[in-house]
Order: structure tokens, then C-alpha cells, then sequence
């Protein structure tokens, strides 16, 4: 038996999930070549724009001297078309004066001819101009190709994956980005773990939540963590969605934890718990969770006008005919049922809105025993004895 009583209550979720850095960027080749320098190792600091790896050249640079030979043949084109553009015109115009002073010296069809050929020289000119334009844009497709053989940091942070070694081939990471990638930068100064929590919880969860974390790699120390960010969708209906099936099954949700006071030591993907405050009550009136159990409802005119003069609010349904509540002890040691409404739910204890007072016995364990307890039965105190044979904690 035990009295109901004012506890502090704190409601948690509980969930696990991998520790990593807000910030990371894995970096993959745009072109496909030998890595023939590489200036960094797994676990460097590097700084935003220093050189990281170079990959082989030759072709690169054999593209970039053949657009630039391309543009100069171009413009040679060119030029001979705006030389053949002048002459014409100029035949054109002479002609076309001495028509106006003397129509019998030039006829029409030459004058027409003349008018023709000058046409035709003024649209060879604009192939060329545009020709030349084309390759000025080769040669800057090459010279960034080129540009690319060349890969620097992006950001500042550490190299926490370095997947190339000095001798290998980069591919493209448009073919395959997994296989493409070859090294990641992360910024180890913000860290935080993605949770997965089940569908029945992430609803109590809020942005702000305080969370105290656990790290597998420092057992005796706990860190102190908000929850950042919480997915909209679930990860098994993002996954589906993408593989385009449908599925009834209930899902997790992500849910991002920032580390507030994470350890120097700290390394991508170690494996974390954390244990999100939801809810606290400060002075709570609580019973224990054992003492809860579950009862088919009986309509009962007296209880409930008993119920309406005491002023307690009716009980949560449960099921259609069930209702939660506790045993309580009468004055003749009987144990009656009554149902009672819970608020939030701590680690060992249960919150009571409704139907209990402070100070009340309730039957409190165990589990089975409440169970298969009746109403009306009788009930005393477990003695140390009774305790060790039936393995119930007095």
C-alpha cells in the first residue's frame, strides 16, 4: 500500500540516434582523372580556400591550348569575311551611284547582283563573329575544367573522412556519389544527434525542448542538449515515398538535438541517447505507475452522483467500456476501484488531475496482483516475508 502524495514529476521521451556536425561538406570530383598531389590527412584542420588535392591535368590543359587555337583560326575566318563585307559594299555603293547618275551605264540585274553578293558577305561575316563566340565559350568550359583539376576547401573545419589516396582515379560524382566522393569536412564546433522518435511521442515534443544526451564514448558524463529541428515527415514514409510504396505501419520521426556543451573529443557518428524533457510538474499530486490499471466500465447512478458531489471530472475512456483508475483502501482494508484521470507520466509516477485526494492508500504492486485484483476484495500490508516468497518489493 501506499499514500498518494505531492512529488516533482518530469515527463520524458527517450530515443537514440548517431552524433554529428551541422555543418559538413563531403566533396566529389567534377571530372574523372588520376590524383596525382595530395596535401591533406584524415583528421587535419584545414582553413576555407586552402589546397587540398590535385588531379591530373594534361587533358584539361590539351583542351584549353585547342579552344584557344580554335578562337584564333575563328578569328582569322573572321577577319576574311569582314574584308570580303567591305569590298562588296563598296562595289555595291559605287554601283549604285553611277546608277543614279546615269541609269543606261548600270542595269538593274547588275545592281541586283551587286546588292546579292553584298548580302551574302554580311551573313558570312555573322557566321564567323558567332562562330568565334562559340569558341570563347569552349575555351572557358576548358579553362574551368581545368580550374577543377584543382580542389580547395570550401569551408573551414577538420577532415573527418578521406576516402583517395595519392595514386588513384576520381571519378565523376555525378556517376556515382558514393564511390565519387573523396573526403569530408565537417565543422566540429556545432554538434548534434538526429533521434529517431516513434509517432506516439513526437507529438509531445516542442522546439526548445531541453534534453540531457548520453554518449556511448564518455559513460560517465551526460551533456545538455535543445531540440533544434523536428522532421514533418516520417523516415520509413520518406523512404517509401521516394521507392514509391505505401505502407499502414507506424513511423518514426527525426528529431535534431543541438549539444550545448559537447566534448573536444568528440568524433562524427558516435552513438548517443537522449532523453528530451517534454513536461514538468513541480508539486504534483502522483501515484505510482504500478497502481494504474484498467477496468471494464458499469454504469453505476450512485458512483456517478457520488462523483458529481465530490466534484471530480469523469475518467478517461479508454475503450469503448474500459476506464483507467486505481484500487483505493477503505476503512475495512477493501480495495475499491476508482477511476481517476492522469496527467502527464514521470519516470516512476503518474500525475493525478482527478479523483484521488492527498493522503488516500491506494494499492500500489504489483503489476499482476492489481491485475487480477477485484473490487471489494480484501487487502493488507505485505509483510517482509510474503515479500521474498512472492518476489514483490514490500
Amino acid at each position: 500500500m501506499e499514500s498518494v502524495q505531492q512529488r516533482d514529476l518530469v515527463a520524458s521521451v527517450t530515443a537514440s540516434g548517431k552524433v554529428q556536425p551541422r555543418t559538413k561538406v563531403d566533396l566529389s570530383s567534377d571530372i574523372a582523372g588520376r590524383v596525382v598531389r595530395l596535401a591533406v590527412k584524415e583528421g587535419d584542420l584545414v582553413t576555407k580556400g586552402q589546397f587540398l588535392l590535385e588531379i591530373d591535368a594534361t587533358q584539361a590543359a590539351a583542351a584549353v591550348e585547342r579552344s584557344r587555337a580554335a578562337i584564333a583560326g575563328a578569328r582569322a575566318q573572321m577577319a576574311q569575311a569582314k574584308a570580303s563585307l567591305d569590298q562588296s559594299r563598296s562595289n555595291y555603293e559605287r554601283q549604285q551611284s553611277i546608277k543614279q547618275s546615269n541609269p543606261s551605264l548600270i542595269s538593274d540585274q547588275e545592281l541586283e547582283q551587286l546588292r546579292t553578293q553584298f548580302d551574302v558577305s554580311a551573313a558570312n561575316f555573322e557566321a564567323a563573329r558567332h562562330t568565334v563566340d562559340q569558341f570563347e565559350a569552349q575555351l572557358r568550359d576548358a579553362r574551368s575544367s581545368l580550374a577543377k583539376t584543382t580542389i580547395v576547401a570550401p569551408m573551414s573545419g577538420r577532415i573527418t573522412r578521406l576516402n583517395v589516396e595519392q595514386g588513384e582515379t576520381a571519378i565523376m560524382g555525378t556517376l556515382n556519389r558514393d564511390a565519387a566522393m573523396l573526403l569530408t569536412i565537417s565543422d566540429m564546433s556545432v554538434l548534434e544527434t538526429k533521434v529517431k522518435v516513434d509517432e506516439t511521442d513526437v507529438a509531445r515534443i516542442a522546439l526548445g525542448d531541453s534534453a540531457v544526451v548520453e554518449i556511448d564514448a564518455f559513460p560517465d558524463t551526460t551533456f545538455v542538449g535543445r531540440v533544434v529541428e523536428i522532421s514533418n515527415s516520417s523516415v520509413r514514409g520518406a523512404a517509401q515515398a521516394m521507392a514509391g510504396a505505401t505502407s499502414d505501419q507506424a513511423g518514426d520521426y527525426e528529431v535534431t538535438i543541438e549539444l550545448l556543451n559537447s566534448p573536444r573529443d568528440t568524433k562524427p557518428d558516435f552513438s548517443a541517447t537522449a532523453k528530451i524533457i517534454t513536461d514538468a510538474r513541480d508539486d504534483a499530486l502522483s501515484i505510482p505507475i504500478i497502481a494504474l490499471t484498467v477496468r471494464e466500465h458499469e454504469p453505476n447512478e450512485n458512483r456517478d452522483s457520488a462523483r458529481v458531489v465530490l466534484g471530480r471530472q469523469p475518467a478517461r475512456d479508454v475503450g469503448k467500456r474500459d476506464v483507467e483508475g486505481v484500487f483505493v483502501v477503505g476503512p475495512e482494508k477493501k480495495a475499491i476501484f476508482r477511476p481517476v484521470r492522469i496527467g502527464i507520466a514521470g519516470e516512476e509516477y503518474f500525475e493525478v488531475l482527478s479523483g484521488l485526494r492527498k493522503g488516500e492508500q491506494i494499492v500500489a504492486g504489483s503489476y499482476q496482483a492489481i491485475r487480477e485484483l477485484k473490487d471489494g476484495a480484501l487487502v493488507r500490508q505485505a509483510k517482509p516475508d510474503d515479500a521474498k516468497k512472492s518476489g514483490v518489493k514490500s
